[in-house]
């Protein structure tokens, strides 16, 4: 089997166990293997943490190293397998009851094996007969040392890891069913319960979830999914089954007196210790409170807060307090009683379900809570604790039978030490992605896997990590800042518009289907509300920044009242998980959000839409249309992923603008793009059809990587560089050139033969990638030799129907813009226009040169359109042949010239002594290039002084990538004058090999020499490249 002629990467059904899977090995052929993947789990990348293992649960596996073996889910796996196949033994009547209808033949609705595993482990874990369950322990859910403190104890949890799109609802139905049922038909079995407490992220898993309320009748999921026999259906409603958001887990504060400024003395009171740091103004960000030093007087004086420590910088300024508060919140009684509700009584023995359970996990009090990094990182570790300490409430009062965790990524994601991105200890079933892919049961998430530069890794499948390497330091914005979202977009432009491309060809596709009209969407997710704004602006409303070209994807543009792209900020999404959101636009967005991919409301059976609560008020009130808010969007830009439960099926595309370090957060982004389409479409051996989602730039490697440490090297002898007042004769003086001034009438030109040639190089900026399944080796890394079709991807979509003129007046309008702000020209824009737009075509079409793949029209993208009007913006010239006067240079005001007397530094560098020089000694930058050129300059007989451009100063100004930058010759030599009274003669000399940026700096020199020789006061100035050492002496020889 050859890298490209593979076997589909769909090998099972998805109503049975797996019976193959593809093993694949880091340069190897894939290998097809009988039975089941084993469970493993990859530790993160990018991190110092270590995993601690103490406890068992994870083992290092051999043939997935440097993964890990999910010991207990294995074992258990088996268990279950041995059991399943000896008929269940220890279960129950009503229990093999329900068993028998899952699995019956004939179901219109089979279920998933997925489902049906999860569920049969965890009723193996209650009900199997003891000799199956020996040797098996699950850990419970251990509180800390303060948590027991205030009563917390600990409780049995198990977790069911399930794919994105494996049907995680259904399998609580079916776990609440088979609690209930069991329940009611025998009171005193305490193994089971009657009170189901589902608890979830959001209002729209909420939402979603209401099918779980058997009251709900036909409309419930015990009917549509037929989880339930007909003769025991009247029985659910004997148990009651209560959906809620953790949000209801906060413990509200007990108010007394009129106004909230009062001090409440009413319920139990919290003490609590923070530290708040003094600032310009109160807020909260990255995980530090601050106040301002009046904000912080006037809660003290009301006896809000109370100072225990303070923090003072050197000149006495209040730097940061410590503080302790008190509020009075509902007893724990009382608080159990609001979140149960009057209804259950005093029922006790809850079985609680947690959907999206990687938010309820136990904070790690003794990490460091500092230093957030993303937007809403505070947010999470607030619902991780909420959430779990309203665990440990009920529990404490009514108590938890058992707790159902259901997860996709059941992880700890943070401030747990040790055990960052490490799998709960209670996972018991483990039906990840990859076993998803393979049994069909999700779209195949391609990703970027080889492109032409070379690399090992495709540029864009870690399009973060590419771009940051791109960006200059200012671009960056520092260690702990961020970086430019204009920047960022530069340099995102080209992928983005590669897989737009892709985009709307699946648009046409999909156009061809009449009965449907709902667009495939493509989401965008980005690092901070920053760069999603500037990228919204850009697709949505052509507001491209400055050196950007437009973004010309015409599907995503919102005009005419029709909205094709939204933007979703965490902001947004955090405000309407609650119930009710801020304002009338904010709770349209969240209907809008839960409506993408939906074709119409459900109906009643009188087909009437049935609308969510309070839509059609805010429809008639805003004057909207009636139809699912989100039908037509086409495009999300979003900040995060988006929020968890929205269940879109029509994702095809996804774009990563955001660091990912952990395998938790990929799947996570990447699951909102996993939904299929459709579940009807079989082939004769009974697996579905392939459905896909293209993905740049969310990298499932989650390899960690060790930095090689090696010691200091050892210190170098120091030699001092001067100036030798006795060789005085020698001295060269240069001017400090900062700028440029000219003062144009009307006609400009450029200087066609020192003009740069821009290189479309597809080494640097990929215009094609093939993507290929994201199934992962024995060491978690993609696979050009895995199962699944190699796709290539282009630009040739996105380049159909861009005309050459219409992107050339962009380009022209752009040049006008920048050069009239650049240069202060006063020459009318009517009249300067015209005549950049000749020069930007002459420059396309003699100076742009395109390496195949990439054609001459991909110089519209950005980075290379900014490039364009960055480089004819400095090369444009008054045009003295029409009498304009040259340009002339802008001098240092600060400071006066340059001159060798300045030369005094120490360098560990190579050095060699000269003659001809005011400075002692020529520095070696390479092993030989500057010490052979210096003999050649040293003793030609036309030289009369020359320097070594080390700690002289003199630098050439020019500007690459949009920022101001210093160009550094090697040498400045003084010729030898004919006449005394001959304007001294000086060449600045180049030796230096291979350099990218070449011929933008000699073109920065060729300005500099014509502005200086134009103003005459320096001398006459020349510039020569020497490609080796041995040209020095035939250029001077020229030059003489």
């Amino acid at each position: 089997m050859s890298n490209f002629e593979v076997s589909k990467p769909i090998l099972n059904t998805p109503y049975e166990e797996p019976k193959q899977f593809w093993y694949l090995r880091e340069d190897e052929e894939p290998e097809l293997r009988s039975g089941r993947r084993p469970s493993i789990v990859y530790p993160p990348s990018d991190t110092p943490i270590s995993w601690d293992f103490s406890d068992g649960i994870l083992y290092p596996s051999e043939e997935f190293s440097p993964g890990y073996e999910m010991r207990l889910v294995n074992h258990i796996r088996n268990r279950v397998k041995e059991w399943r196949n000896n008929g269940f033994p220890g279960v129950g009547r009503i229990t093999r009851q329900l068993m028998e209808w899952w699995r019956r033949e004939g179901r219109q609705f089979p279920l998933f094996f997925a489902q049906l595993e999860a569920v049969e482990t965890v009723i193996f874990l209650r009900e199997a007969r003891q000799d199956f369950l020996q040797g098996i322990t699950i850990p419970f859910d251990e509180p800390s040392e303060n948590q027991r403190a205030d009563g917390a104890k600990a409780f049995l949890r198990y977790a069911c890891k399930m794919a994105t799109g494996t049907g995680k609802t259904t399998v609580m139905g079916m776990l609440i069913a088979w609690n209930i049922l069991n329940k009611v038909n025998d009171r005193t079995n305490a193994k089971f319960s009657d009170v189901a407490l589902v608890v979830c992220p959001n209002i729209t898993i909420k939402n979603r979830l209401n099918e779980l309320i058997p009251e709900n009748g036909e409309a419930s999921i015990y009917r549509t999914r037929d989880l339930v026999p007909p003769e025991l259906t009247p029985q659910l409603t004997q148990g009651r089954v209560l959906v809620t958001n953790w949000h209801i887990f906060e413990r509200r504060e007990m108010q007394v007196g009129e106004t909230s400024a009062k001090v409440s003395r009413a319920g139990v009171p919290i003490r609590t210790t923070e530290k708040i740091q003094i600032g310009q103004q109160t807020t909260t960000a990255r995980g530090r409170r601050y106040l301002t030093p009046h904000s912080l007087q006037m809660q003290v004086a009301a006896g809000i807060l109370t100072v225990l420590e303070e923090s003072r910088d050197s000149a006495g300024n209040l730097k940061s307090v410590l503080v302790e508060s008190f509020k009075y919140v509902e007893s724990d009684t009382a608080w159990v009683n609001r979140v149960l509700g009057k209804d259950i009584g005093g029922k006790q023995n809850i079985l609680i379900l947690n959907d999206e359970a990687h938010h309820a996990y136990r904070i790690r009090q003794e990490t460091d809570e500092e230093g957030y990094e993303e937007e809403g990182e505070e947010e999470f570790y607030k619902e991780a604790t909420v959430w779990i300490e309203g665990l440990d409430r009920i529990h404490k009062i009514r108590g938890i039978n058992f707790c159902m965790d259901l997860s996709a990524t059941p992880y700890y994601l943070g401030r747990v030490g040790q055990d960052t991105n490490k799998p709960f200890p209670w996972v018991v079933s483990d039906f990840g992605l990859t076993d998803a892919i393979e049994a069909g049961l999700v779209k195949i998430p391609q990703l970027a896997l080889r492109d032409p530069t070379g690399s090992k890794t495709a540029k864009y499948f870690n399009l973060w990590k590419w771009i940051l390497e791109q960006l200059t330091p200012s671009e960056k914005g520092g260690k702990k800042g961020s970086p430019k979202p204009e920047a960022i977009l530069k340099y995102a432009h080209t992928p983005i518009a590669l897989l737009g491309g892709e985009w709307e060809k699946t648009l046409r596709e999909w156009e061809k289907n009449e009965d449907d009209p709902r667009p495939p969407v493509f989401i965008i997710v980005c690092k901070n509300t920053a760069i999603a704004k500037v990228l919204y602006e850009w697709l949505a409303e052509n507001r491209a920044p400055t050196g950007i070209p437009p973004a010309n994807i015409e599907s995503f543009r919102n005009r005419n009242g029709k909205v094709n792209t939204i933007r979703v900020d965490s902001k947004v999404i955090s405000e309407t998980d609650t119930e009710g959101a801020k304002s009338d636009e904010t709770l349209w967005m969240r209907f809008t959000l839960d409506t993408i991919g939906k074709r119409e409301w459900p109906a009643d059976r009188q087909s009437r839409p049935i609308f969510p609560e309070g839509f059609e008020i805010l429809a008639q009130k805003l004057n909207r249309p009636l139809h699912p808010p989100g039908r037509d969007v086409r495009c999300i830009v979003s900040v995060g992923m988006l929020t968890e439960g929205w269940d879109c099926n029509t994702v095809t595309h996804i774009i990563g603008l955001r660091p990912f370090m952990s395998q938790l957060l990929c799947e996570q982004v990447v699951g909102r793009g996993l939904r299929r389409t459709n579940y009807v479409d079989f082939d004769e051996e009974g697996k579905l059809s392939e459905e896909t989602a293209e993905i740049l730039g969310v990298p499932f490697e989650v390899i960690p990587y060790k930095a090689t440490t090696v010691g200091p090297p050892k210190p170098q002898k120091r030699k001092h560089v001067h100036a030798i007042p006795d060789k005085e004769q020698y001295k060269i003086e240069f001017p400090r050139v900062e700028g440029y001034t000219q003062a144009i009438r009307n006609t400009v030109t450029v200087d066609w033969d020192h003009l740069p040639e821009l290189q479309l190089d597809p080494t640097k900026i990929p215009p094609e990638v093939e993507l290929k399944a994201s199934l992962p080796t024995n060491q978690g890394r993609p696979s050009l030799a895995g199962p699944g079709k190699l796709d290539r991807i282009d630009l040739n979509p996105y380049r159909q129907g861009r005309r050459y003129q219409e992107l050339l007046f962009d380009i022209a309008g752009g040049l006008t813009k920048d050069y009239l702000e650049y240069s202060a020209c006063t020459v009318p824009s009517h009249i300067l226009f015209p005549q950049l737009l000749k020069i930007g075509d002459r420059y396309m079409q003699e100076k742009v040169k395109p390496l195949k793949p990439a054609e001459l029209i991909d110089v519209f993208l950005s980075p290379y359109y900014g490039w364009v009007i960055e480089r004819l913006v400095h090369a444009i010239r008054p045009d003295t042949t029409e009498g304009e006067a040259p340009e002339i240079p802008k001098y240092e005001k600060h400071r006066g010239p340059g001159s060798t007397t300045d030369v005094d530094f120490w360098t560990g560098k190579e050095v060699r002594d000269v003659e001809r020089s005011h400075v002692n000694r020529v520095v070696a930058d390479t092993k030989k290039w500057e010490q052979s050129a210096a003999y050649f300059i040293d003793t030609h007989p036309s030289v009369e002084a020359f320097v070594k451009n080390a700690g002289l100063g003199f630098a050439i100004p020019y500007i690459h990538d949009g920022q101001p930058h210093d160009y550094i010759p090697d040498f400045i030599i003084r010729l030898k004058s004919g006449k005394k009274s001959d304007p001294p003669r000086y060449l600045i000399l180049e030796t230096k090999g291979y350099d990218e940026l070449e011929t933008v700096k000699h073109a920065a020199a060729q300005r500099w020499i014509q502005a200086v020789n134009a103003d005459g006061n320096y001398g006459q100035w020349d510039y020569a490249i020497a490609r080796k050492p041995t040209e020095a002496r035939e250029i001077i020889n020229l030059m003489a």
